[in-house]
Order: structure tokens, then sequence, then C-alpha cells
């Protein structure tokens, strides 16, 4: 095994590990690892000695930041195509991942996001920790939440999920588990454990038994709290209106949020309200991922990608300029048309 490699594979009594190894970027995929990924699951649902899949970050910080934005950045900046190519690889994995024919346990250990959870929460076995900080941040970077992330939020309870999808904000174990982004939490300092024992097991149903023994009680979560109010505003029709209901609403974590909206793409916030209420609708996860790859190659093509990962990851001024720079300003045929067919460059997942 080289330990150089950004996708580390190695095989543990009957399970693979999979580890994904750039602790430096906080372990981002770019299209390599997306590939080794894919490979890796084909190899273990085809090898009758695997029982399960494990898969874990390298490093400290977490499992997966999400997906390599310089290079998106790169890309959209030079008219370039490779990031739809990405996406399409990406978005085929998660729903592989989904369907995968035996149990792939997910530690989702510190930073999990974007395409982290893309590649974790889709598992059947997910794992949370007191270190875990869970989210799907794309409208601050003037996209749009995908890798079945608004199938995901579209499940949540209420209205929950809209709310984690417009504001980007990340949660710990508790509400991770809450909001069904997770199913189980084990203490970080026991996952060493949790992963020997499981290397020793013979099926599914043992991986499932090993797991509860290890299964405990995560500390308290805050969305729970603030269930109220958040079911209360953003069962508005539109953004201006959910953001009225939070100014108004007399919760001073209300009216905070409605000035993190306010500083937002106002066009990501449009488009990814109407993404998570179609998701309700589309049903399947492959549904929802075709619907997704519309509207990231859309995103892709306008203004506010390239200008929020320059403001927030690039120059790092954290003074985005968005176009257009106001909410009244984007026209319900501009959100409209995020969601027409790509003809023949649809993904087409659901039609397989």
């Amino acid at each position: 095994m080289n330990n150089d490699e950004p996708v580390l594979l190695r095989s543990e009594g009957s399970v693979l590990r999979i580890t994904l190894n750039r602790p430096r970027a906080l372990n981002a995929l770019n299209h390599a690892m997306v590939r080794r990924l894919g490979e890796a699951l084909t190899l273990a649902a085809a090898d009758a000695s695997v029982t399960a899949v494990v898969l874990d970050g390298a490093g400290e910080r977490g499992l997966c930041a999400g997906g390599d934005i310089r290079s998106i950045h790169e890309d959209a900046h030079a008219g370039g195509r490779a990031s739809v190519g990405f996406w399409r690889d990406e978005y085929i994995l998660n729903a592989r991942i989904a369907a995968f024919p035996k149990p792939y346990v997910a530690l989702m250990d510190g930073i999990v996001m974007g395409g982290g959870v893309g590649v974790s929460a889709h598992g059947s076995v997910r794992i949370v920790t007191e270190r875990s900080r869970v989210a799907m941040p794309e409208t601050g970077i003037g996209f749009v939440p995908d890798v079945g992330g608004t199938h995901l939020l579209a499940r949540a309870p209420g209205e929950l999920g809209t709310h984690l999808a417009l504001t980007g904000r990340a949660v710990g174990a508790a509400d991770a588990l809450l909001c069904g982004l997770a199913d189980q939490f084990v203490p970080s300092d026991r996952l060493t454990e949790l992963t020997s024992a499981l290397s020793r097991t013979t099926g599914a149903e043992e991986v499932a038994n090993t797991v509860r023994r290890y299964t405990e009680v995560a500390p308290g979560g805050e969305l729970g709290r603030g269930r109220e109010w958040i079911d209360a505003c953003y069962t508005a029709g539109t953004v201006e209106e959910i953001i009225d209901r939070l100014e108004n609403s007399g919760v001073p974590e209300a009216k905070e949020t409605a000035a993190t909206l306010l500083t937002l793409s106002p066009t990501a916030l449009k488009v990814t309200l109407a993404a998570v209420r179609r998701a309700r609708g589309l049903g399947s996860l492959e549904a929802v991922l075709d619907q997704e790859f519309r509207v990231s190659c859309r995103a892709f093509a306008g203004h506010d990608l390239v200008e929020g990962v320059r403001a927030r990851i690039i120059d790092k001024d954290r003074t985005p300029h968005w176009s257009p720079a106001r909410l009244e300003d984007v026209t319900e045929a501009e959100v409209a048309r995020h969601f027409e067919p790509l003809g023949d460059q649809e993904l087409g997942l659901s039609a397989a």
C-alpha cells in the first residue's frame, strides 16, 4: 500500500477499509478519488470474503470537507468542463453507495461537509461522534446543495432541512441524528475498537449488532429547541417571506439567521429553496441526483459560484459581489431555468 495515494484501501479481516487520504486538504475529493472509490466498491461487492466496507478520513480534523473547490473555481474561471465530468461521476458514486449490497459503514468523525456528506450519509450505517460537524454549506459560495443533499434534507422533520439547506449551518451529532443524516452515535475514542470488532463480523446482522454494542446517547443538540420558530418561518412560500418571518418572529436566533441569509447568494438561495421542495416530490435519490446535476451544470455556467469561491476560498475577503445582488431581482424564470433538462447531457440515473 502506497501511503501517498489519495485513497487508501486495505483489508482488515472481513472488512475493506477505505481511507480518504488528503489530510492537508481535509480530505477534499477530486476526480481521481471519486473514480478510486467507485473501483473499490466494485471490488468489495464482488468479493465474497468482504463482509462490509468501512470509510474514514486521514488526519485529525475530519472525514471530508467536500469537493476540491479550488479546482472547480479554476475550471469555471477558465471556461472548462472538467467539473461537470467530476460531478457526473461523483453523483453516480453517491447512488452506488446508497444501493451498495453490503453494510457501508461511514465514520463521520470531525468535519463532514458537501461531498463528504455524499460519500457518507447515503451509506447504510452512518456513525457520528462528539467531534462531528455535518453541513451542506453550498449557498455560502453561490452554489446549491448537491451529492444527494437535497434528497436528505427534504426528508428531515418539518422544515429543519430547509433551514440547513439555506443557511449552510453545520450541526453536531444529536442534530445530525435528528435530521436523518446519521444513524448512531459512538464516542470518537471508541472508533478504533469498533473497527477492530467489525473486522471479525461475518454478515450484515452481525455488523449491526456490533455497532449497536458501541452506540451511546449523543450529547444534546440545538435544533430541537428551535423547531417551533424554524417550522413557522420556513413554511413561507418564498425566500423573501422566510426572511421577513425570521426578522419579525421575536426570536433573537431567528433574527440572526435572517441577517445571515441576507449575506448569501440571492440566486443560490432561491434555487436551493426550489430544489429542496421539488426533491420532496421526486421520491428516489436517483431522481434527485438527476435534478441536482441539472442545477449544478447551470450554476457552474453562472456568475455566483466563481465569485463565491473567490471571496471565501481564494482571496478570503469575505465580500462576494453577487449578481443579481438582491433577492427581488432573481426572477422565477431564472430559478426555473436551473431545472430545465440538459438534453443528451442528462445524468439519467432515474431512467437507468
